[in-house]
């Protein structure tokens, strides 16, 4: 049976694009001709901002994408070389009523987003600021910084940090949504490392915003920060490494028929897992063998020997497996399929949900819809199913009430990232319709009463309440209303300005 490596086959967490825009329907009639307004001298733009426009390089950057299905749609692209420009831009597009949204690392895919059409990108890619302070263990990033840039700097330092799964986000866009991954058991989201940001809020000025500076919007950015302004800066607490930085790897290749055997094993004896172990099961094509492959990447923050204990039901499968010891820093990119997934301007369909329980029922009966579909759909075998097992001790260690986020009790995650080449529409059509029956049936065995799912995940066609949890909807209601009351940050997955 042919082999993979899968520890960065999880990219599909590449998925927050922080978002800001008028929203659809505002009131004036807006001025779609942002050349004269950008280029007049009057803006006195920073040496270092750039203002660009369709069919030129500088354009085509500041736009790209990760998924080109419902795209948003621009006239111009600006980057700004100053917070002061950062402003400049917000209180413009407020006084002459265009829309934009900020880039970061251009992951999002949020339904949303494709309303947003012939508008500005705030391009924050070139703000690559990164600093590590070894005596405060905190590390600071600009919004340009994505997770490929801090793994070395830390892994050098001594230091490592709960990160995603992919290397091509902005490390500050996966934040604001919460930031989940394999290291969540031992210390949170990633949001829980969170200690401060910068922000350019809605009236165009700075701020420092912590649990001592606006108390009340550091409750909110943490969990819905795409709505409240553009952050310049996050600092974050880090940690010193463990086991000299070194981390198991074991990768478990299963043919369809092992398939319930296997998910039976997990949830038999993984439905509480250690805090630093983690598993993401993939279903994938296998262009090698023809045929639908089950593959569990287990990841263990410990010692071989540990881990061998540790993972014994998984081994006894006798499953045909590989094993490897991986250094933090390289976990990501040791597998070589990080490169592939994080490859921009594809068309993917995505459809998440939580999952508090782990059910064999639930997954066999998604993956033997999934494995139909990939035989069926010889234009969609890029398609794949990831079922993320993660523990969340320390998740549910943070009181619920200090945060926005509403899903603490969450144990992992099911998404579905359907993937087919442009322009093959009946291929799109088959992967959303049965993306809509898996995220139902997936929902009927998750655990939740609805289909609930973390707003970095979310497809935008959720209900709110889905996505920002039902309690939380007043607080967030009323800070929408007073940081952003002309509803400036409209375009991912917005909030209202009222909620009862």
């Amino acid at each position: 049976m042919a082999r993979f490596r899968l520890s960065s086959l999880l990219a599909f967490l590449c998925v927050l694009e922080n978002a800001v825009a008028l929203p659809q329907g505002y009131s004036g009639e807006p001025n779609f001709n942002l050349k004269p307004l950008l280029t007049d001298p009057i803006r006195k733009w920073s040496l270092n901002t750039t203002v660009s426009f369709p069919s030129s390089s500088a354009f085509n950057a500041s736009t790209e994408r990760w998924t080109i299905a419902d795209p948003p749609t621009y006239v111009a692209a600006i980057r700004p070389g100053t917070e002061e420009d950062i402003g400049k831009v917000i209180n413009l597009a407020k006084t002459k009523r265009f829309p934009f949204l900020t880039r970061g690392g251009g992951h999002g895919y949020a339904a949303s987003l494709g309303e947003f059409q012939l508008g500005l990108s705030l391009d924050l890619s070139q703000w690559e600021y990164l600093e590590i302070d070894k005596k405060a263990q905190t590390l600071t990033v600009g919004p340009g910084i994505t997770f490929a840039e801090i793994f070395d700097p830390l892994f050098n330092d001594g230091f490592y940090i709960q990160t995603g799964s992919c290397s091509c986000p902005s490390m500050i866009g996966v934040t604001l949504g919460g930031g989940i991954g394999r290291l969540m058991g031992k210390y949170g989201l990633l949001m829980d490392a969170l200690q401060s940001v910068r922000m350019v809020g809605a009236d165009g000025k700075v701020m420092t915003v912590s649990a001592t500076s606006h108390p009340d919007l550091w409750w909110g950015i943490r969990g819905a920060g795409a709505n409240f302004g553009v952050i310049t800066s996050a600092t974050y607490k880090i940690h010193p490494l463990v086991n000299s930085g070194n981390v198991f790897v074991a990768d478990f290749y299963l043919p369809p028929e092992r398939s319930r055997e296997y998910f039976n094993m997990v949830e038999a004896n993984y439905s509480n897992m250690p805090a630093n172990l983690a598993q993401v099961m993939v279903g994938i094509w296998n262009r090698t063998t023809s045929s639908v492959q089950l593959v569990g990447n287990w990841v263990y923050y410990g010692t071989e020997k540990e881990a061998r204990k540790v993972l014994a039901p998984v081994f006894n499968l006798n499953a045909t497996s590989s094993t490897r010891i991986v250094q933090w820093n390289k976990l990501v990119s040791s597998s070589g399929f990080d490169e592939f997934i994080c490859q921009p301007n594809q068309p993917r369909s995505l459809f998440s949900l939580n999952q508090k329980i782990y059910s064999a029922d639930g997954y066999q009966a998604g993956f033997k819809k999934i494995e139909k579909y990939l035989y069926d759909h010889p234009g969609g075998r890029d398609t794949t199913l990831v079922i993320e097992n993660f523990p969340n001790q320390a998740v549910v260690a943070v009181p619920d009430d200090s945060t926005a986020f509403p899903w603490r009790d969450f144990k992992g995650f099911i998404q579905v990232n359907f993937a087919w080449m442009a322009g093959d529409e009946a291929t799109a059509r088959a992967s959303n319709k049965l993306g809509e029956e898996l995220r139902n049936q997936f929902a009927a065995t998750s655990g939740y009463s609805e289909k609930t799912v973390f707003v970095n995940y979310a497809r935008g066609d959720e209900s709110i309440e889905n996505i920002y949890g039902k309690r939380k909807l007043p607080r967030l209601a009323q800070l929408k209303k007073k940081y952003d009351p002309s509803n400036l940050f409209a375009y991912n997955h917005p909030l209202p300005m009222h909620y009862h």
